[in-house]
């Protein structure tokens, strides 16, 4: 089954002398939405991979004739997994410098090597777009919102990869998670020389599956897997650029009484999470599901912010008191506060953070209303 995504149409953002770069985990289907698009394009088109080592030897050797000569007579250049091509971006700004008419698109899975290649070459030379696993926004094209709703309890529980919610049964959408988990999204992390031990960066994602919601402590963490301050930040931002994590920092205008320094961290999509602790219980199962659900709405808010697009900075509110708010936006020289509840339950407004951002709204999100927040 091949579900619309929201970059249906590449056409909208290819440019000549330009490369498209198109970001995102491994398996949210960058790959498909390439396929699908070449599938209908009326260019003339070179794909490669980057694990095509003649294609690494020319892409990355900087020489202009031999680069030229390789790509002669076409007008579109596709690679995928190009984060794998050494110089890469050295040899994209020779294509679009010497090849002018020439559209070029990249995929890469590893933002902390894609972008760091192409980075400084490709100054003013190109496009970014972020592919997610499939949003609501997306599913909308499936299902109505009634609908959406019935199958809530399965996106809480399995996420929203594309091979995972196109899985018959529970039982492949396990398996096909587990793998995901283990054999595809910490590649890029355990291929790197800087991650020595694949059982403490597990330990740690585990540790981070229990405290989502919670603010997070280094020292806790690195205490509790054996390792440095420094080594955990290391490692938590690793995730946090190969598209695992998100991190929240918390918001302030220097009021003494508020909570700035800590972060709480978020997984980009519940299914991994709960890959990783291998729990895959029926929400009515379980002790977490304030957890989940907070989760939920943190990933798929991200995803409306990039696809609509909406420009804020997020935060979190909290006090020493223990006052809180779960989502804060920072847009339009306003703040947009939510409070996130998965049962229907009444919801106390903390006085303090009204009193403080006069000019503030508070917005409560729960089973009723969500689609709004984040269709």
């Amino acid at each position: 089954m091949i579900i619309n995504r929201i970059y249906q149409n590449l056409n909208n953002f290819l440019e000549p002398g330009k490369a498209l770069v198109v970001y995102g985990p491994r398996r949210a289907g960058k790959t498909t939405l390439i396929n699908e698009y070449l599938k209908q394009t009326g260019y003339k088109y070179k794909l490669d991979s980057g694990d095509n080592l003649k294609t690494r030897e020319i892409i990355g050797s900087e020489d202009i004739s031999m680069i030229s000569e390789f790509l002669s007579g076409y007008e579109l250049y596709v690679i995928d997994e190009a984060q794998k091509i050494p110089k890469v971006g050295e040899g994209l700004k020779i294509i679009t410098d010497h090849l002018p008419s020439m559209r070029i698109i990249a995929t890469g899975s590893s933002s902390f090597e894609l972008s760091g290649q192409i980075g400084e070459p490709l100054t003013g030379r190109k496009n970014q777009l972020f592919l997610f696993p499939l949003s609501q926004m997306e599913l909308l094209s499936l299902h109505n919102k009634f609908e959406l709703k019935e199958k809530l309890s399965e996106y809480l529980v399995f996420g929203s990869y594309p091979e995972i919610v196109t899985s018959e049964t529970k039982a492949k959408k396990i398996n096909r998670l587990r793998e995901l988990a283990e054999s595809y999204l910490l590649k890029d992390i355990l291929e790197l020389d800087k991650v020595k031990n694949s059982k403490t960066i597990l330990d740690l994602l585990r540790l981070v599956s229990f405290q989502i919601g919670s603010e997070v402590s280094l020292n806790e963490l690195g205490k509790q897997i054996g390792a440095d301050t420094k080594t955990v930040g290391r490692y938590l931002d690793l995730l946090e650029k190969s598209f695992i994590l998100y991190n929240l920092r918390g918001y302030s205008r220097n009021l003494r009484k508020e909570i700035t320094k800590k972060s709480k961290y978020y997984f980009l999509d519940n299914g991994i999470r709960n890959a990783i602790i291998s729990n895959f219980n029926d929400i009515s199962l379980r002790d977490d599901v304030g957890r989940l659900w907070e989760n939920f709405l943190v990933s798929e808010r991200l995803k409306k912010q990039h696809y609509t697009p909406i420009y804020a900075n997020n935060f979190f509110w909290r006090t020493w008191e223990k006052q809180e708010l779960d989502w804060i936006e920072e847009r339009e020289g306003r703040l947009f506060a939510y409070e996130f509840k998965f049962k229907k339950e009444r919801f106390k407004q903390p006085k303090l953070f009204l009193n403080t951002y006069p000019e503030a709204s508070i917005t409560l999100v729960n089973r009723e209303n969500y689609l709004d927040f984040i269709t």
